[in-house]
């Protein structure tokens, strides 16, 4: 009777390091154990490696790899005595490479690939992006992930080193160990197989087409540089790492070499030097054992030979040189040459500009981006890693183009910003600042090479038809090139009135005030030579919002007058609706606070119906400005936001962050410190993104006068976007 009571138990034993917690031991490896003893049957002992390596003298019968619910990778299982069992009831079974190293990072695109490859539509999914950037780590932690859903198991077919075509498929076969046609050794089993590195037998995808109607429960995992095209493809790019994860990546990999290693803000840089590039980091991760990581970046100058594998990588990836040959090798000629004459842009272009500047064929671009070595980012904006964009540098060089690329290139961007200088409405001068702003690269690029070349005409024709981008993305910039060019002399005249003009622009803004009024007054005089009364009447309206900046309203009035007599005679509407707003500020430091608003909301009439929307947003800003000294509450804030909408539609970063800071001022006043605190936190992340254009008032200036603002608030704010935190403030106002 007692025997008829015994039952067969299944052990599962693993060695490792378990923690001790309140209900008992707890962790991953007390975890793998019950993986590895739910796996077996009645009476039968199952041990993990990391046993075996401690169990001499026992007769263990080797089980082979096997997936585990929970486990990451593959483990494989040994049996203790030579018994025989049913197979054990594990996932499934695979041949999937157990990686050396943990997988970092990736869990959003680990969810999505996997999610895809648990739809019964997606029987075919293609990942793609160029070498390096961890497409096949990525497919192999997915597929494993996926394994539920594959009862005949999860196979890889390496395809690096399968030299044609035709060979793709009996790849594959080697794999799951079929000894017949691949199509008949699948049949209908319900399967995933794992073909990685496709991109130079892409011819093959027409066998794998016919593969996937012959086999109905086969499912395809792709890996390659570019998308297979093949119906019922499902292409997922893969993208670069986050910076948090690849600053993850590089310190995991660095610790395995150096276990005291500290990151630093050198990681950082180097992560953003290497294009949060996985292979790039693993690459340069291997060098911490000699170089400090600040070290490693003053290196990078030459990163594609510099950085370097072990003898067990694959040799396409030993060097970033490797990486990138391997993609460019299989380029048709017209794709070499447009790869590398896209390296001229700094920062990437527009597609106008990639056929104006190098030529670009519509489809051979396409095919570029298809192969991942270009990138296109919402907007029609084309882009290349920089680690791509060097080595495609190198091909433009030998191609004996460089020179004539590089002028068509700084021709494009003073045509580009000529353009944009010609903008007189509102709709006009927001598309100026869309097409200008995100060029703040290639037009400095092409600045400095025309000016190496000698070409100081060029260089300071970009750069006075850039003022008021520089006036209102980077004053400090914009002087130094203008200041750098005057002084090569031999500038044509009107082109030297017009830089000195610009200077005083963007150095009125950031306090420079004795030089503004310097290189305004020599402006001035040039303008006075080439008897040009319009340049003649704008310079002293300059000069009279000069004097304003230093408190002299009574000068100020003078110069005023001496523009109304010249505007009795010259026609420029412009000029005639901004001086009520500069008459506004001499009224207001003259002590006349009440005719002062009035003019303001006049000047901001007069520049709104001519469509002059960036004088428009000062006079509104002004206005809600007095009105809060004059205690108009009820006005100020409309009028803050208001001068809001305006200054963010034309995209006057620094306008933008002032009034900002206004609302939040008031926001505090008014008791909201919550919100208040979540746009000073919005403020300080701008600030820390780019200095220029900080708030007028500090926090702290702000806390002494209405109290502390919430913390919790601040640290909101810090995560929004500038465009969310526009939004939010203009929300508030209208509740």
């Amino acid at each position: 009777a007692q025997a008829a009571l015994e039952l067969p138990v299944r052990i599962g034993v693993h060695t490792g390091t378990p923690l001790l917690a309140g209900e008992g031991y707890v962790g991953m490896d007390v975890n793998r154990a019950a993986r590895i003893a739910a796996a077996g049957h009645g009476g039968q002992v199952l041990v993990s490696p990391s046993t075996r390596a401690l169990a001499d003298g026992f007769e263990l019968q080797d089980l082979g790899e096997h997936r585990f619910k929970d486990l990451g990778a593959p483990e494989r299982v040994f049996q203790l005595g030579a018994n025989d069992f049913p197979p054990l009831k594990t996932l499934y079974q695979t041949n999937l490479p157990v990686p050396a190293t943990p997988f970092v990072g990736r869990e959003r695109e680990l969810a999505e690939v996997v999610e895809l490859l648990q739809r019964d539509e997606v029987r075919l999914l293609s990942l793609t992006g160029a070498g390096g950037t961890g497409k096949t780590r990525l497919a192999l932690q997915a597929a494993g992930a996926a394994a539920d859903g594959y009862p005949q198991g999860v196979w890889w077919a390496p395809l690096a080193s399968v030299v044609d075509a035709a060979s793709v498929l009996e790849a594959a076969g080697r794999a799951l160990g079929a000894t017949g046609p691949l199509s008949r050794a699948i049949g209908d089993r319900r399967l995933l197989l794992l073909l990685d590195n496709f991109e130079h037998v892409i011819e093959a995808a027409t066998d794998l087409s016919a593969l996937l109607a012959d086999c109905p429960n086969l499912h395809v995992l792709v890996t390659s540089r570019e998308r297979l095209r093949i119906a019922g493809e499902h292409v997922y790019p893969v993208p670069v790492l986050a910076r948090a994860e690849a600053r993850t990546l590089f310190t995991d990999r660095a610790r395995a070499l150096q276990p005291d290693f500290q990151p630093d803000d050198a990681v950082d840089e180097l992560c953003e030097r290497l294009d949060d590039l996985p292979l790039a980091l693993e690459l340069a991760a291997a060098r911490i054992v000699m170089l400090t990581a600040e070290q490693l970046v003053d290196r990078l100058g030459r990163r594609l030979d510099f950085l370097r594998g072990g003898r067990d990588a694959d040799v396409r990836q030993q060097t970033l040189r490797a990486t990138i040959e391997w993609s460019y090798e299989l380029l048709e000629p017209a794709e070499r040459r447009l790869l590398a004459r896209l390296a001229v842009f700094v920062g990437g272009c527009t597609l106008e500009a990639a056929e104006k500047v190098g030529d670009a064929g519509l489809d051979t671009l396409q095919s570029l981006v298809e192969k991942s070595l270009v990138r296109v980012r919402d907007g029609g904006r084309f882009w290349m890693l920089e680690t791509i964009r060097e080595f495609a540098l190198e091909r433009l060089a030998e191609s004996g183009e460089e020179e004539a690329l590089r002028r068509a290139h700084a021709v494009w961007f003073h045509e580009l910003a000529l353009e944009a200088n010609l903008a007189e409405d509102a709709r006009g001068i927001a598309q100026r600042h869309d097409l200008v702003l995100p060029e703040g690269a290639n037009v400095r690029t092409a600045i400095d090479w025309a000016e190496a070349r000698g070409d100081i005409e060029l260089a300071l024709s970009i750069a006075v038809e850039l003022e008021n981008f520089w006036a209102t993305q980077d004053p400090y910039d914009g002087p130094r090139r203008l200041r750098r060019l005057l002084a090569h002399g031999g500038v044509e005249p009107l082109l030297r009135a017009r830089a000195l003009r610009a200077i005083g622009s963007s150095v009125t803004l950031i306090g420079g005030l004795d030089e503004a009024g310097d290189v305004f007054n020599r402006s001035l005089e040039e303008f006075r030579a080439l008897g040009d009364e319009a340049g003649v009447a704008r310079l002293l309206h300059r000069l009279a919002v000069h004097a304003l900046w230093l408190g002299e309203p009574h000068e100020a009035r003078r110069l005023v007058s001496q523009v109304q007599e010249l505007l009795v005679r010259l026609r420029i509407p412009r000029l005639e609706a901004m001086l009520p707003g500069t008459l506004a500020a001499i009224e207001r430091q003259s002590g006349n606070r009440e005719r002062a608003l009035e003019l303001y909301l006049e000047s901001a009439r007069l520049v709104h119906e001519i469509g002059f929307t960036w004088w428009e947003g000062v006079q509104l800003a002004n206005a809600g400005s007095l009105a809060h000294e004059l205690g108009r509450e009820s006005d100020s804030g409309p009028l803050f936001r208001d001068a809001l909408r305006v200054n963010h539609a034309i995209r006057n970063r620094r306008a933008t962050l002032g009034v900002l800071g206004r609302l939040a001022a008031l926001a505090a006043e008014g008791g909201h410190t919550s919100l208040a605190g979540i746009l000073w936190g919005a403020l300080a992340a701008e600030e820390q993104r780019s200095p220029i254009g900080a708030p007028d008032q500090s926090r702290e200036e702000l806390e002494q006068r209405v109290g502390p603002v919430p913390e919790d608030a601040v640290s909101r704010g810090r995560a929004l976007t500038l465009d969310e935190a526009v939004a939010l403030a203009l929300e508030a106002g209208d509740e």
